[in-house]
């Protein structure tokens, strides 16, 4: 019998020492090299074109996502490859792909890029405004009920929830944002839409210069781009301070219903998102990627062999990351 009791104290002290290490092992420790980035907006910042297969691939470990719907189910609140869709099931792909790519492929490895997005097809920016969301959501047409439904009916609260989540293992650096299609036509969208960012910035404890705002032009008008006038608006809001930073649209070829971008133009404007963040961090004092060179070599060839970071060849390098026969070389 004693035998019998030393053997199950044995057995019970292995389980709990086992249990104890899975835990320690499943509780992610905080690191200030884990730069998290919060991304809002409506359909553009949901994704509206298909993700291709260069888009599904190549994805490094260290862009992560958050799972942030409803439909996400246990997975909510989740880090995991950041591999399109990255706002929710059946969404397309975003800005936001191509965005953490380009710091992926700019920074030091020691740096992990996570993402959360939650945005809201065809809504005002009232959606995420607390004190209107409510009102706005009940009027709302049947199918936008439901994506707000993904978000327990408050995106905001949602957005705001999951940074704190993210805040216990790393550091929020920027807040995107792509909105405006809907209601970006007067000076009350400006304010609207600031105020989204500081009560952000308050809510979450930030600093402006240490997390800025980047604010996405829509569609532009040399793409015949349907709401192209309210990027006027979104110009006058990205003037309002320092930490704010237009992000143009300018040459991001638009889908067929030229409302939203196609893959290519999502691609084009993510990657404008990443060259600013990259931009802004470096003033920060972020570590670069060792291997990128910070100037173009003066010895050009007429031989050379340039391609943008989507693969497009290229007759001569353009401003950002330029791959120079097989080697990253950085335009400023």
């Amino acid at each position: 019998m004693k035998n019998f009791t030393l053997k199950v104290f044995l057995v019970a002290m292995v389980m709990s020492t086992a249990g104890l290490a899975l835990c320690k092992a499943q509780t992610a420790p905080f690191s200030e090299n884990n730069l998290v980035f919060l991304c809002f907006g409506q359909s553009n910042m949901e994704g509206n074109a298909q993700p291709e297969s260069r888009d599904k691939t190549g994805v490094s470990y260290r862009f992560q996502k958050m799972y942030a719907a409803n439909s996400d189910g246990a997975n909510m609140g989740k880090w995991a490859s950041a591999t399109p869709p990255l706002c929710r099931r059946n969404t397309g792909l975003t800005p936001v792909d191509y965005f953490g790519r380009y710091l992926i492929d700019s920074l030091d490895t020691k740096y992990r890029i996570r993402v959360i997005v939650v945005a809201v097809a065809g809504c005002s920016i009232k959606i995420f405004d607390q004190s209107l969301c409510a009102d706005y959501i009940k009027n709302a047409a049947g199918w936008m009920q439901n994506i707000a439904a993904e978000y327990d009916n408050d995106p905001y609260g949602r957005l705001i929830s999951l940074a704190q989540e993210a805040q216990k293992t790393g550091v929020i650096k920027g807040v995107l944002m792509h909105q405006g299609e809907t209601d970006a036509y007067n000076t009350g969208w400006v304010d609207a839409a600031q105020n989204v960012y500081k009560n952000i910035i308050q809510d979450l404890g930030l600093k402006a210069s240490e997390a800025p705002f980047l604010i996405g032009e829509v569609v532009n008008a040399d793409q015949n781009g349907v709401c192209a006038g309210a990027n006027y608006h979104i110009a006058q809001l990205a003037n309002r301070s320092v930490n704010y930073h237009l992000i143009s649209s300018a040459g991001c070829p638009a889908g067929p219903d030229n409302l939203h971008f196609s893959a290519e133009g999502y691609r084009m404007l993510g990657k404008r998102y990443g060259e600013k963040m990259y931009s802004l961090l470096k003033r920060m004092g972020y570590d670069t990627k060792t291997s990128v060179e910070d100037v173009l070599p003066d010895n050009k060839s007429e031989s050379q062999e340039i391609y943008n970071m989507i693969g497009q060849k290229l007759s001569e390098p353009a401003p950002g990351i330029n791959i120079i026969n097989g080697r990253k070389v950085i335009i400023r």
